[in-house]
């Protein structure tokens, strides 16, 4: 009987702790997290109170209902209707204009305008010959679009327009738009009501200005409608949420529908141990219903994915199939063109691969593949609509629905799984690779589904062991505020890779730099993401730096300090970014070699790539204790000389290269670089030194900033500076907090929450740490920013100031880190 009591409790126990290991507010809610291509969000508290979108903000929507005794629900997403097309812009269909690149005559923007000497051609332009259809390359464009209405339509109108840069826009010649700004799509833009009336039957004309103040070059433009509302939206109750909650793998709500209860769990299986898992882009969505009255009833339960998770725009076409396969009832869709690794860029979604959505055939699904209003009317009412699959259209909604036959008290599962197939994930060096998970001899997309399906209860163990171990840890290491912020940031983190496999054989885990400027692998972003890989599967950290090994040690990159990036997303075949950072690169390489010998216990990933860490190295001493004007990883702070906080960063990298040689049994080369670096560090005392704490810049006292770099002192035990220089630094931060975090230095009032974390981890004492992430942790639940979460935030009202969903939040895991090291 013990053995049975005590079963029961530590059951309990493990009950106890999943419940604590959880956080149930966030700026956005993660639901589907692989990869920058495969990643679908919640921006909403409530599920059902927008469309789910990608993490650039561009709708992918996914829709849930549940019928009971014929009482539709709606728990998740909401019916997206797009504006209704008057006037269709180029990336709908192309169309024939009037242009001129010279300052035309007055009244240019009039019907009567005689433009017959301006030249004809077909939308859109640009200065990228891979899309544009006239090319424009000069400074200023004019633009007429005559066009035929046999009707004025009664709705909201909008105006499609993607412009680069300043743009006015005349309908028969009177002005309804002006911005001195730029886009990087088209948008809908609403109209004043008032416009409708400048519309005539029979001849209208849209007229354009744009000039281009600078970078890219773009100019297309349509109109249209507000949609008519649904007819099924009055018909339709809104499924009342109950509870939110996010672990590290899984996002979980709790809803109630009437007189039924439904759990609904996302499950994307990061396990960061386990890379074969990791890499599957198949995430499980499970649906679990009981009655609460105790009575039975009818239930039935609708889950749709729009083909838009496969298309970088929503007006691209699609192909779309189903078909059965391992005991997989599968829908499958991709775009018609597949131009394979064709775009690169930031705000760009995947419009390669196939999007695929399976249900075991046990379950007896019913699958179809129909626009969504068509898919919600006939889930509402079967016998009223008739489904007819589609083989080809535009935002296609591919339909997955299940019976619950009569529900009572006992709860009852169904499950399906929603994976995408890139095809090929990223180019490297001119040779496009694939996915990690195709490595695998004759694995198909439906082998990986079945397997993933035979793996369900296994995987979900193995996601409630990783949810326990990441919160646990980081509780042990800084307490639950703490731990709630390493759950935020884990799955965000690890899905801004791709995971693939070198030509020469090495794990690569490629970033994106999202929403900062789209480059892949850049070494200041790997650099903030290293604790959490650090931590718990040092490998990673090295797929995250072989890439920019390979790139100087191929001589493809010749220059004497470490590049800054390999390409733009999701071309990785050299740097794209304008400026050099060579202080701040050498230091970043230099430092995380020294941290995965750490990791490691042994310095071997560092002998192999010695000739280049010994340049950096010496790079470092020479040019990084006094840096000259130059941009740090901060660089949307702007070009600062004299940076106190880069100086350390140079001073880490030269200690940690001492150590490195000596794990290495180099202790003549470790004696020489540690005395370098001990030399370095007094130095800087003496160059910083502001009276109650350092400074900025050496010659600036008034000024101040986070000196997070010193971190890795401390970490890596590396005893360069005294602790009365943490001590004297922790005051004063203590000082110039704001409501929602420390500012990054005396600049600005904005600040990098990642940093926020190395420099509470400098802190000697617990209560120290906890005030200064406190106002972190207000940040991500309070924000009125409602996206992925932000790194770079405005600390006195908690708004974001740029960035979204990079991988960079991966460094809050440096307090578990660091108390692994202590």
């Amino acid at each position: 009987m013990k053995s049975v009591f005590y079963i029961k409790l530590v059951c309990a126990l493990l009950l106890v702790q999943s419940l604590q290991a959880q956080v149930s507010k966030a700026p956005a809610y993660p639901l589907i997290t692989h990869n920058p291509y495969f990643s679908v969000w919640s921006f909403t508290d409530e599920l059902n109170a927008s469309a789910t979108k990608h993490w650039t903000g561009a709708n992918q929507s996914m829709l849930g209902y549940i019928k009971i005794d014929g009482t539709t629900y709606r728990f998740l997403g909401k019916e997206e209707r797009l504006p209704e097309t008057i006037l269709a812009a180029a990336d709908e269909k192309p169309y024939t204009c009037k242009f001129t690149e010279a300052t035309p005559a007055d009244g240019w923007m009039n019907t009567g305008f005689e433009d017959n000497k301006w030249k004809t051609t077909t939308a859109p332009f640009s200065d990228d010959k891979s899309y544009a259809n006239t090319l424009w390359l000069s400074t200023q464009l004019w633009m007429r679009r005559t066009f035929t209405l046999a009707a004025i339509p009664k709705q909201k109108l909008f105006l499609k327009l993607h412009h680069d840069d300043n743009v006015v826009v005349y309908l028969n010649g009177e002005k309804i738009y002006t911005c001195d700004c730029w886009n990087g799509k088209p948008e809908y833009f609403a109209l004043d009501e008032s416009v409708n009336s400048k519309l005539v039957i029979g001849k209208n004309v849209l007229a354009i200005y744009c000039k281009n103040t600078a970078g890219g070059a773009w100019l297309d433009v349509g109109l249209s409608a507000a949609p008519v509302p649904s007819a099924t939206e009055d018909v339709i109750l809104p499924a009342q949420q109950k509870a939110v909650n996010i672990n590290a793998t899984q996002t979980s709500y709790q809803f109630t529908c009437g007189a039924v209860d439904l759990a609904l769990t996302f499950t994307s299986p990061l396990l960061i141990n386990d890379l074969d898992v990791m890499a599957r882009p198949v995430s499980y969505i499970s649906f679990k219903a009981n009655a609460t009255d105790g009575k039975q009833h009818d239930v039935q339960l609708y889950f749709g994915a729009s083909t838009n998770m496969a298309v970088d725009m929503p007006s691209q076409q699609v192909i779309a199939s189903q078909y059965t396969s391992n005991g997989l009832t599968v829908l499958k869709a991709g775009t018609t063109t597949q131009q394979v690794l064709q775009k690169k860029g930031d705000d760009l979604r995947i419009d390669w691969g196939y999007m695929y959505i399976a249900a075991p055939v046990s379950q007896q699904a019913i699958q179809h593949i129909t626009t969504a209003d068509m898919a919600i009317r006939k889930f509402i009412s079967p016998k009223a609509a008739a489904a007819v699959n589609l083989a080809t259209g535009k935002n296609l909604m591919m339909s997955t629905v299940f019976s619950f036959g009569k529900l009572g008290a006992d709860a009852r599962e169904k499950m399906l799984m929603i994976g995408y197939d890139d095809l090929f994930a990223v180019q490297y060096f001119k040779q496009n690779l694939k996915s990690w998970w195709k490595l695998q001899p004759g694995i198909t997309m439906d082998k990986l589904l079945h397997t993933a399906y035979n793996e369900y209860q296994p995987v979900l163990a193995k996601c409630t062991a990783l949810n326990n171990t990441i919160y646990n840890d980081a509780l042990a290491a800084g307490g639950e505020t703490y731990a709630r912020l390493c759950i935020t940031a884990y799955r965000q983190s690890i899905a801004a890779h791709s995971l693939v496999k070198s030509p020469q054989g090495e794990l690569l885990f490629l970033s994106k730099e999202n929403f900062s400027n789209g480059s892949i692998n850049t070494v200041d972003v790997t650099y903030p993401s290293a604790p959490l890989f650090l931590m718990y599967n040092p490998e990673l950290m090295k797929g995250m730096l072989n890439g920019i090994f390979y790139y100087s040690e191929s001589g493809k990159w010749a220059k004497p300090f470490a590049a800054h990036d390999l390409g733009t997303f999701p071309l990785a075949n050299g740097q794209t970014y304008g400026e050099d950072m060579p202080v701040e690169e050498c230091g970043n390489m230099v430092i995380l070699a020294a941290a995965i010998a750490r990791a490691d216990g042994n310095a071997s990933y560092a002998k192999k790539h010695w000739a280049t860490l010994t340049q950096w190295a010496n790079y470092l001493a020479t040019e990084g204790l006094d840096p000259t004007n130059q941009l740090c990883t901060d660089d949307f702070a702007g070009h600062l000389a004299r940076n106190a906080n880069l100086s350390i960063k140079a001073i880490c990298g030269v200690g940690g290269y001492a150590m490195m040689a000596n794990m290495l049994g180099d202790t003549a080369t470790a004696a020489k670089y540690n005395a370098l670096a001990t030399t370095m560090a007094a130095k800087w005392q003496q160059l910083a030194k502001a009276g109650d704490h350092y400074g900025l810049t050496f010659d600036n006292p008034a000024s101040w900033s986070q000196k997070y770099n010193m971190v890795w002192d401390k970490i890596l035990h590396l005893n360069l500076f005294p602790s009365e220089v943490y001590q004297k630094e922790i005051a004063y931060y203590l000082t110039k907090q704001n409501a929602f975090g420390l500012p990054l230095d005396s600049r600005k009032t904005y600040t990098k929450s990642d940093w926020i974390l190395w420099t509470a981890t400098m802190a000697n004492t617990q209560q120290d740490f906890e005030a200064l992430i406190a106002p972190v942790y207000k940040f991500t639940s309070a924000t009125p920013t409602r996206v992925p979460l932000s790194d770079w935030h405005e600390t006195t009202d908690g708004r974001q100031v740029g960035f979204q969903a990079r991988s960079v939040v991966g460094g809050y895991f440096i307090k578990t880190l660091a108390n692994k090291w202590k």
